[in-house]
């Protein structure tokens, strides 16, 4: 890349908040306009609404999201939100700022992590380097060392399960509840054999050889899991 032609900035003019606490909701977008120079600010207290707001024009320029939704177990959230929100930067902002969780969330695909509590001077870094292509981490943060550990394979199982597609996510939900293949195919009134061609993608991209196993991983990087190896 020629030094002279810098890559052009991304554009954040347009946020959205997805965090039921309504009084945060309010400092942090008053934050917001403040620090980053976002005009417009739409919020969401649930990740289904979230969602709705994200099939409907005009996409937000960065979504803001907290781990600790009503309606979600922990970063199966922003897994969920990866899966629809495409190249849109997903800034996870909780009071869950444990080295685990963090690392679990950047592999997740989240563009960054600010701690909930954070002073002004770090969410104006955060989405400078949001703005820039960059990502952005806490000071302190300090990344999982052991590829074997339970942390980094939670972060792993993580990051393979960003790789879903909305509907790939939405199968793979239905097979941990138990469902068959027949039963998937009537509830999203999909051919049967469209459910065994995602159901296939899913473990390829997994790197699983069998739903059992795709189920354990799902289920083995949930958040509260992850959360009980720090007691």
């Amino acid at each position: 890349m020629n030094p002279q032609f810098p890559m052009a900035e991304r554009p954040l003019n347009r946020a959205l908040i997805v965090d039921d606490h309504p009084l945060f909701c309010d400092a942090l977008s008053m934050t917001l306009k403040a620090v980053a120079g976002i005009a417009r600010i739409e919020t969401a207290d649930r990740l289904d609404s979230a969602i709705e707001r994200l099939d409907q024009s005009p996409v937000p320029d960065v979504v803001v999201l907290d781990l600790n939704l009503p309606d979600v177990d922990g970063l199966d959230g922003l897994i969920r939100l990866k899966s629809v929100v495409g190249q849109t930067p997903v800034v996870v902002v909780s009071s869950l700022a444990d080295n685990r969780v963090i690392g679990a969330a950047l592999k997740a695909g989240a563009a960054g992590f600010v701690p909930k509590h954070s002073h002004r001077d770090v969410f104006r870094a955060a989405f400078d380097a949001i703005r820039a292509g960059r990502a952005f981490v806490p000071e302190g943060f300090t990344p999982q060392s052991d590829p074997q550990s339970p942390a980094s394979r939670k972060e792993e199982a993580m990051a393979r399960l960003a790789l879903l597609t909305r509907q790939q996510a939405r199968i793979l939900q239905l097979i941990c509840e138990g469902l068959l293949n027949k039963q998937i195919a009537y509830d999203l009134s999909i051919a049967e054999t469209t459910v065994k061609a995602h159901v296939t993608a899913i473990m390829r991209k997994l790197g699983v050889q069998s739903r059992t196993q795709a189920v354990l991983m799902a289920r083995g990087a949930s958040f509260e899991s992850l959360m009980l190896e720090n007691d």
